[in-house]
């Protein structure tokens, strides 16, 4: 059921170094907005973290709010506490429980990916699409699934769970792959990440640089800085032609760091394109229209997702 007619939502997104958060109205205007730094490796001093950021909004908003929240990882539906996050003190623990007992009212609650693909699909890059996936390239890698607006949780609460995948087609130099912190080797978080990036740029070229630097060095014209960029795009299209062909979405919606690199957009139509079963693909690939906002904005419209 959803919030009463006119009822504000707040928006938690719940990073490894930050928390932001947000009070939309019933029309997505912004009421109140915040940043606080996030406590890491402390997960009494997350809950109350996040608690306490919610509460001033709401307060600072001056009406009650449903509240939403964006975070690495999801819940289990067999044990309701927190798996696969990344901020690894969170997992194994009652989150959602131990959250709502201190906030005193019911909390929708999702993974980050699946946030952006709500904020994206409701008024962002996907607004209008029917099917939208949504992709991070960040830090991290992920992504989540918007169907009119409503995250495609799954049955087992895994839909879009891409990052941890292999490398479709990997190649004899791609295996076993760079080892990833769930415990595998050669995921698409190591290959597809902004780090994953820096590091292919190390073994081609020897240079110990960001990914900002490799993209600024290969529009500066610099080679192994632009075979790098190549590298990456035909890796990223192998891997998403992969969901293409399984879930056709109408956009692709990519946020995250490597989303402010027009060259990676502009590209990885043509990069998907020889790997979809299709005689045809003329899927849009675009940039988050909310950027940075889109997890927060996502986590707060959860209650619109009915």
């Amino acid at each position: 059921m959803g919030p009463p007619r006119g009822r504000a939502r707040l928006g938690i997104d719940l990073g490894g170094t930050k928390i932001a958060g947000i009070v939309l109205d019933r029309d997505g205007a912004t009421l109140a907005e915040a940043r606080v730094a996030a406590p890491r490796g402390a997960y009494r001093a997350t809950v109350e973290a996040v608690a306490a950021l919610a509460l001033r909004l709401e307060a600072e908003a001056g009406t009650a709010c449903t509240v939403g929240i964006g975070m690495p990882g999801s819940l289990s539906p067999a044990t309701g506490r927190v798996r696969n996050a990344n901020s690894h003190w969170l997992n194994g623990q009652s989150f959602g429980a131990d959250l709502a007992r201190l906030l005193a009212r019911p909390l929708r609650i999702e993974n980050d990916a699946n946030c952006l693909a709500v904020s994206e699909a409701i008024d962002g890059a996907g607004a209008g699409a029917r099917v939208v996936w949504a992709v991070i390239l960040g830090t991290g890698v992920g992504s989540g699934i918007a169907v009119d607006g409503r995250v495609l949780t799954g049955r087992n609460g895994i839909a879009g769970e891409w990052g941890h995948g292999p490398l479709p087609g990997a190649r004899d130099d791609e295996r076993p792959g760079p080892p990833c912190y769930c415990g595998r080797r050669g995921c698409l978080e190591t290959w597809l990440s902004g780090p994953g990036l820096a590091a292919d740029h190390a073994r081609l070229s020897g240079a110990g640089l960001t990914a900002e630097a490799v993209v600024a060095a290969a529009r500066a014209g610099e080679p192994d800085a632009q075979a790098t960029l190549a590298i990456h795009l035909e890796r990223l299209g192998r891997a998403a032609a992969q969901v293409v062909n399984l879930l056709d979405p109408d956009v692709i919606v990519i946020g995250g760091g490597l989303s402010r690199i027009p060259e990676l957009i502009a590209g990885l139509p043509g990069a998907i394109a020889p790997h979809v079963f299709s005689d045809a693909f003329d899927t849009p690939v675009r940039a988050s229209l909310h950027g940075d906002a889109s997890g927060v904005r996502g986590a707060a419209w959860l209650w619109d997702a009915d």
